[in-house]
C-alpha cells in the first residue's frame, strides 16, 4: 500500500500538488478549530465539546476520495475534519457549538457534533452510537435501486462496531452488494474502554470477512493509505462488488468529551508518545520534504486560519439564539411546511 514512507506518494495516487495543499489546509483547519472549541469552553463560553484530535487525517484524506458534490455521508460525532471537507464552513460549525439560532445543523436545538446539512448531503445522526449505519445502508440500497453513481459513506468509532446497529447494517449491505463504505475511526478508546476489552480479533476489520465484504486496515495517521483505501472502496462500490469495511487507526489525543477525565483510565506518557505519531506534523514534513509547501507559507496559512476562526468566534458569539415560538418546529408540520 501507498504511505508516506514512499517516494512520491502523492503522484503514485495521481494527486496533484494543489490538492494534496488543499488536503493540508483542511486537515490544519480541524485541528486549530477543535482547539479553539476547546478554549471557549473551558472559559464557559460553549457547553460541550467532542474532539476530532488525532484524526484530522484520516477523516479529511477520507473525504477528498469520495465525490463530494455527489456522495452522502453520514458522520459521527467527531467528524468535523469529514464536515468541513463536505462543504460545511468555519461559521457554520461554530453557530452549533453556540447552540444559535443559524446553526445549519439544527438550529440550536441539538448538542455540538450532531452535524446535518441537507444541501451538502450531510446526514444527521442522534446522540445514540451507530444509527447513522442502517441509514447509511438505506441510502445505498436507494441508491441501488435508482441507479444512482453515488455512494453513502458512513464513519464510527471501533467501539461503535459492538453495536446491534452496526452487525445487521454490514449485514444487510454485503447480501444486497450495496455502494456503501464503512469507515471506523478506531482511536483505540470507547469513552474509557480500551480496545483490548472491547475486542476478541487482532483487527475491527477481520470482521468483514463474517458478513462476506472486503476488509482493510489502514494507518490513520497516514493520508495516502487513507486516500488509497477509500478510493478503491468507492470504485468497488460503483462496479457492484458491494461494501467496504475500512478500519482507520489512530489515537485519540484528548479526553473523549469536554466533561471527560482521562486520566483516570490512561497514563499522560501513553498520550505523549501518541503524540509524536500525530498525522498532521508528519505530512506537513511530506509537503515541504517533497518541495510542495514551505515553513514560511505555512506560517501565513496558521495566522489566516487563526483570524477567520476569530470572526467566526465573534460572529457566533454575538447571533441570536432561536426564538421561543420556534420551539415546535421541525417536531410538527405546518401548511407553510408541506
Amino acid at each position: 500500500m501507498i504511505s508516506l514512507k514512499s517516494k512520491a506518494a502523492h503522484t503514485e495516487l495521481g494527486l496533484t500538488n494543489e490538492t494534496m495543499i488543499e488536503m493540508y489546509k483542511q486537515i490544519l483547519l480541524s485541528r486549530r478549530l477543535d482547539e479553539r472549541m476547546w478554549l471557549l469552553n473551558r472559559a464557559g463560553k460553549i457547553p460541550f465539546v467532542v474532539s476530532c484530535q488525532g484524526q484530522e487525517v484520516q477523516q479529511v484524506a477520507a473525504s477528498m476520495a469520495l465525490n463530494r458534490k455527489e456522495d452522502f455521508v453520514l458522520p459521527y460525532y467527531r467528524d468535523v475534519g469529514v464536515v468541513l471537507s463536505f462543504g460545511m464552513t468555519i461559521k457554520d460549525l461554530m453557530l452549533q457549538a453556540y447552540a444559535k439560532g443559524e446553526d445549519p445543523n439544527s438550529g440550536g436545538r441539538q448538542m455540538p457534533g450532531h452535524f446535518g446539512q441537507k444541501k451538502n448531503r450531510i446526514v444527521s445522526g442522534s446522540s445514540p452510537v451507530t444509527t447513522q449505519v442502517p441509514h447509511a445502508v438505506g441510502i445505498a440500497l436507494a441508491a441501488k435501486m435508482e441507479q444512482k453513481e453515488i455512494v453513502s459513506f458512513v464513519t464510527l468509532g471501533e467501539g461503535s462496531s459492538n453495536q446491534g446497529d452496526f452487525h445487521e447494517g454490514c449485514n444487510f449491505a454485503a447480501v444486497h452488494k450495496l455502494p456503501v463504505i464503512f469507515f471506523v475511526e478506531n482511536n483505540q478508546y470507547a469513552i474509557s474502554v480500551p480496545l483490548r476489552k472491547q475486542v476478541a480479533c487482532v483487527n475491527i476489520s477481520d470482521r468483514a470477512i463474517g458478513y462476506g465484504m472486503k476488509g482493510i486496515t489502514v494507518d490513520g495517521n497516514d493520508p495516502f493509505q487513507v486516500y488509497q483505501a477509500v478510493k478503491e472502496a468507492r470504485a468497488n462500490a460503483l462496479s457492484g462488488e458491494g461494501p467496504t469495511l475500512i478500519e482507520a487507526v489512530s489515537y485519540r489525543l484528548t479526553p473523549h468529551s469536554s466533561d471527560d477525565d482521562d486520566s483516570s483510565y490512561r497514563e499522560k506518557t501513553e498520550v505523549e508518545e501518541a503524540k509524536k505519531k500525530d498525522g498532521i506534523s508528519h505530512y506537513r514534513n511530506y509537503l515541504i520534504e517533497n518541495s510542495i509547501w514551505t515553513e514560511e507559507e505555512d506560517a501565513i496559512l496558521n495566522e489566516k486560519i487563526k483570524n477567520e476562526i476569530n470572526e467566526a468566534t465573534e460572529y457566533a458569539e454575538n447571533a441570536a439564539y432561536a426564538d421561543a415560538s420556534t420551539m415546535w418546529k421541525y417536531v410538527y408540520s405546518s401548511k407553510e411546511e408541506i
